[in-house]
């Protein structure tokens, strides 16, 4: 089953809109489905980040 995805309103630089776009475009993925990729990864290294301190 795939796990549940809410609806959110963000508001963001009009240049960062066009960069993940065409990031997006290049990996093949929605802009949403790259932010949410982005974000995973972020997290990821910040937890790990946190747990070696």
């Amino acid at each position: 089953m795939k796990p549940l995805k809410n609806k959110v309103s963000i508001t963001l630089d009009s240049d960062i809109i066009e960069s993940i776009k065409h990031l997006a475009e290049q990996d093949d993925r929605s802009f949403s489905q790259y932010i949410n990729l982005v974000l995973k990864e972020y997290l990821t290294s910040r937890t790990d980040k946190d747990s070696e301190e």
